[in-house]
């Protein structure tokens, strides 16, 4: 299929690019990519959440007061979850969340994904995305040309300057395209891509 390819310097001419049907043309399998950033949102769970259990609590050795002849309720320990500083009765225990995708199935979500942007129109390529140094309103001027509000932008290698450029933007972020995730590509109204990181995204899904 064909892409076309935007020049920041002269927005109005475009290039096309010719690229893989099996990455960037895909049917859209919902429940994969459903499966997908659950998959990674669980991931990010802390999982440390804990409370102690009756065994837990400390002290109770011995039982308070003998069986009969007190006129209180039998009791066998302090550590019992109705006394007042037991334990709790369903406690929570640290547990790990993260489901595991294997690396098929994560390569055809990320396709699915690709795909799903090109035909919503919400993936644009551009030639490349740069800051000359760390300045926000250069940024800004650059995704005004586009007409960008709510944007990643994906690069070939990490940048510095336009990273520090877009952290005081709200809805904005930068990543390098070998961080990019399954969250992040669907999570933002546009996606900006260089043509490097393009080609890099062909190469590996490919």
């Amino acid at each position: 299929m064909e892409l076309n390819v935007v020049v920041p310097s002269k927005p109005d001419a475009k290039q096309v690019l010719n690229v893989s049907d099996q990455v960037f043309d895909r049917e859209y399998n919902e429940s994969l990519v459903h499966q997908l950033v659950v998959a990674q949102l669980n991931g990010e769970r802390q999982g440390t959440k804990a409370n102690k259990n009756r065994s837990a609590v400390r002290g109770g050795g011995r039982k308070p007061w003998r069986q009969k002849g007190t006129g209180s309720a039998r009791a066998g320990t302090i550590r019992s979850p109705i006394w007042i500083g037991g334990g709790v009765t369903f406690a929570a225990t640290p547990r790990n969340y993260a489901q595991k995708v294997n690396k098929k199935m994560y390569r055809a979500g990320i396709q699915v994904i690709l795909s799903e942007l090109v035909r919503q129109e919400r993936l644009i390529v551009v030639e490349n995305m740069t800051c000359d140094a760390p300045k926000t309103k250069h940024l800004l001027t650059q995704l005004e040309v586009f007409g960008l509000d709510d944007v990643l932008i994906v690069t070939r290698d990490f940048d510095d300057n336009l990273y520090l450029s877009s952290r005081n933007i709200p809805l904005v972020d930068v990543a390098a395209v070998t961080d990019v995730d399954p969250v992040s590509l669907v999570g933002y109204g546009k996606v900006l891509m260089t043509l490097d990181a393009l080609k890099y995204l062909e190469e590996t899904l490919g």
